[in-house]
């Protein structure tokens, strides 16, 4: 079990156990005081009963951390919820923040470092509406990263429906 350090809008453990899972899985990212998780990475492992997250010596119970998660990122859920999905399929999901998206993903089989993400992804609810202007500069930062578009449309059951996208010349 790991046990972790909500710090800021950081969660982070130096246990053994991170290390161990950083190394077979790529959960979470190396850095100077630890393994550092995004917060849907936490969130997941948290409902997988393989982690543990501390708020000093007090343990935050997943409805908590829910809801301190909600007051960072308002679509916790939704990106959850992809995160989640891509996991249990097989996929390796990290942030893309720099890339201006929620995350990169990787094909089956595939770790960072071994080979680039296949694709930037960006989360919403199936009754979210989508400017145009906004799917086209999704579209170009994709293109510009050399990495295909994916959304991962999430219904309210919680299911996930992809849908790739990518240039065309015709």
């Amino acid at each position: 079990m790991i046990k972790a350090q909500f710090s800021g809008e950081r969660i982070i453990s130096n246990s053994s156990e991170a290390f161990s899972l950083y190394e077979k899985s790529r959960f979470g990212e190396k850095g100077e005081r630890g393994v550092e998780y995004m917060l849907v990475e936490a969130l997941y492992l948290v409902a997988e009963a393989r982690m543990q997250v501390f708020s000093r010596d007090k343990e935050i119970v997943l409805d908590d951390l829910i809801r301190r998660m909600r007051r960072i990122d308002k679509k916790i859920e939704i990106k959850s919820a992809v995160f989640r999905d891509l996991r249990k399929k097989g996929h390796i999901v990290k942030t893309a923040l720099k890339f201006g998206a929620e995350f990169r993903v990787y094909d089956k089989g595939i770790k960072p470092g071994d080979d680039h993400a296949k694709w930037i992804l960006y989360s919403a609810r199936e009754n979210e509406a989508l400017k145009w202007h906004d799917f086209v500069a999704k579209n170009r930062i994709a293109h510009s990263t050399k990495k295909k578009l994916l959304l991962g449309i999430v219904d309210e059951e919680g299911d996930v429906t992809y849908y790739e996208v990518d240039w065309a010349r015709l």
